[in-house]
């Protein structure tokens, strides 16, 4: 059981500590002058350094390296799903926000369409993928440190 609940909290602490280096830019950007609004925007913000999609799946396929073995199947099933969600962040998200940009200037210039602009979902980049990464290696091996499974 304590085996499930250091693999669950490897995940979780990869986005939120991922999530609080988003929040702790946007607070420094914002001179320490952040609204309800803006707090919950850094917070939660899709995209940008590091990426917690790759931090939280590094963390978890690192853990389970850790714990499980190197060697074993469910390593293996770890690491290709990181590959395809890494991969997702990077190229699909990425396209599906420049879509998005481009749907809403597309909606701003023409007066006769009455919409409200697009959310822009924004994919990473590959320094924020390699941050992310580092980052959910760090947790994992810090857990493995702390908990000496």
């Amino acid at each position: 059981m304590e085996r499930t609940i250091i693999l669950f909290a490897a995940f979780t602490l990869g986005w939120f500590i991922a999530q609080l280096c988003k929040l702790v830019a946007g607070i420094v950007k914002k001179k320490g002058k952040l609204t309800f609004s803006d707090f919950l925007y850094y917070a939660f913000k899709s995209g940008g350094m590091p990426s917690g999609h790759t931090a939280s799946f590094t963390a978890l396929s690192t853990e389970i390296g850790l714990v499980a073995g190197f060697d074993t199947p469910v390593f293996v099933l770890a690491v290709c799903t990181t590959i395809i969600f890494v991969y997702d962040a990077v190229n699909v998200r990425f396209a599906v926000g420049e879509q998005g940009r481009l749907l809403n200037e597309i909606a701003r210039s023409d007066n006769n369409i009455k919409t409200k602009p697009m959310k822009i979902v924004e994919g990473h980049t590959l320094p924020q993928v390699v941050a992310g990464a580092i980052l959910g290696i760090a947790i994992a091996i810090t857990l493995k440190m702390v908990f000496l499974q």
